[in-house]
This record gives structure tokens, sequence and C-alpha cells, in this order.
């Protein structure tokens, strides 16, 4: 996956977000690849901790966890959008917004090993996407989210 360019890159290389914007040089740079031609397949990522993403008790905190969830979720939804052909409308910069992410923790996540990422659209429609997304790590999940997107639609 090191050669292909990053379902991020690809879509949004200039983006600035502190958790996958490949414009953000002191962000996480989370990257996301999907699994495959069916939105089925899923979206995969490996995030590797940094020291200072420590909760205090040598494990991964929970808000670098909440944000690695949030932004490969929204790896999920681009890619859906873009097989949709729902491009940002004008004005929006992105297709879709974060509406709601309800995080669930189910045990403690390592600090100094790589963990995995798995994000599936579990609901698509124009106006509203859902997805299912694990944060993994030695065949256990350890946190787990729904994340809700909504399209963008800026305000003028």
């Amino acid at each position: 996956m090191s050669s292909e360019r990053s379902i991020q890159e690809r879509l949004y290389p200039d983006l600035p977000c502190f958790g996958c914007g490949p414009g953000n040089a002191k962000g996480l740079q989370l990257r996301s690849y999907s699994l495959g031609e069916m939105a089925g397949d899923g979206v995969t990522a490996t995030f590797t901790p940094w020291p200072e993403h420590d909760n205090g008790l040598g494990y991964l905190n929970g808000g670098i966890i909440g944000t690695v969830l949030d932004c490969h979720s929204a790896a999920a939804v681009m890619l859906e959008a873009e097989r949709h052909g729902w491009a940002p409308l004008p004005g929006a910069d992105l297709s879709y917004v974060t509406a709601g992410l309800d995080v669930r923790f189910l045990r403690p996540a390592p600090l100094h090993d790589a963990v995995e990422l798995h994000a599936v659209v579990t609901e698509a429609d124009e106006p509203q996407m859902t997805v299912a997304v694990q944060l993994r790590h030695d065949g256990k999940v350890r946190a787990e989210a729904t994340a809700v997107w909504k399209r963008w639609r800026p305000r003028t």
C-alpha cells in the first residue's frame, strides 16, 4: 500500500485536518485505503501512536482514538461520495461533515504498537451517511464508533 496514494492524498490533498489532512505537517497524517471496488468492502488504515499520545497510564489517549475513528470514517464517506458522484456543493470544501460520533471504548489500546482501523459505510444516501468504524489491535476491537455524516450545504 505504501506506493498507492491514500484516499486522503487523492481526494483532498491540501486539507489541513489535524487527524488526516495531508496539508497539516504537524497532524497525525492518517492514511486510509480502499479494500476493494465494492462499497461494502470498506477502508483500512494503520496508525502508529506517538509517545505524546499517552493517556497518562501508558495507553493510547481516548481523544486521539476518537480523532482517528472520525477521520477514518471520513475516508469511507468521501470514497462513497466519489463513487456516487456526490461532489462538494458550491462553497463547500468537502462533500460531507461529521454530524455525530458515538464512540465506545472497549479495552485499552496500546501506546507503543501500531493499531488497525476498519470502516464500512452502513447507510448511504445523498443527504446523510452512516459509518461503522473500529480500532483494533492484536485481533481485538479496542474501540468502535458509529459516525453520522451530513451533506455539507454552505449557508450564505
